[in-house]
């Protein structure tokens, strides 16, 4: 259940890559309704976690508002794949350069 803004509220969610990040973004049409980090809660408690997990997973995390909208947004960092090789290449070791990979 969405309890920041309320339930049937429309939420624009986006994700993108930038290196070896990734970067969430939650758009809502409430630029009042801030969000709160609650650092304490209770074991019986219901809600009040999201931030705090986000706090706890994020890189960086933080609110920009705009006029008639805020975004929400957290960046977490995610493995860079290795480049495969192309089909039909193989590596050149040193060795077959004329250099000696040998260690004295």
């Amino acid at each position: 259940m969405i309890r920041h803004v309320g339930e049937g509220v429309p939420v624009t969610v986006r994700v993108w890559r930038d290196g070896g990040r990734v970067r969430l973004g939650v758009t809502d049409p409430d630029p009042r309704a801030l969000p709160v980090l609650v650092t304490a809660v209770g074991s019986e408690s219901e809600s009040g976690r999201g931030l705090a997990l986000l706090d706890a997973l994020a890189v960086r995390w933080g609110v920009e508002e705009e006029a008639g909208c805020k975004t929400v947004w957290c960046e977490l960092l995610v493995p860079v794949p290795e480049t495969p090789e192309r089909p039909g290449r193989q590596k050149v070791s040193a060795g077959a350069l004329g250099h000696s990979s040998a260690r004295s």
